[in-house]
């Protein structure tokens, strides 16, 4: 079984910062593309960012130049730092993972449960 848990979000101002993490764990042999989406209410879940196990990177338009995706591939683990932060409706940010399975290999996709941030005006 594998699991990703996310931490780090919450409550922030127009204009500061967090920072996402998304740890995976369990019986993982790899882990290839990872990457974060986020879901405001009344919303389609959409793609924030992803990196692939070699560290090349895609941003959707509207984070360009404010958040930055990286990971740590000796911990399993991906993190979003997210600047600049906008005032909008609390929005839930989740981890993905497309993993290999460390006792069939086989190819499977993970969702983090995920994490809230809302920004205040």
């Amino acid at each position: 079984q594998v699991q990703l848990v996310e931490s780090g979000g919450g409550l922030v101002q127009a204009g500061g910062s967090l920072r996402l993490s998304c740890a995976a764990s369990g019986s993982i042999f790899s882990i290839n593309a990872m990457g974060w989406y986020r879901q405001a209410p009344g919303n389609q879940r959409e793609l924030v960012a992803t990196i692939t196990r070699g560290g090349t990177t895609h941003y959707a338009d509207f984070v360009k130049g404010r958040f930055t995706i990286s990971r740590d591939n000796a911990k399993d683990t991906v993190y979003l730092q997210m600047n600049s932060l906008k005032p909008g409706d609390p929005t839930v940010y989740y981890c993905n993972a497309e993993t290999i399975s460390r006792v069939d290999y086989r190819r499977l996709e993970r969702w983090g449960q995920g994490t809230l941030v809302t920004v205040s005006a």
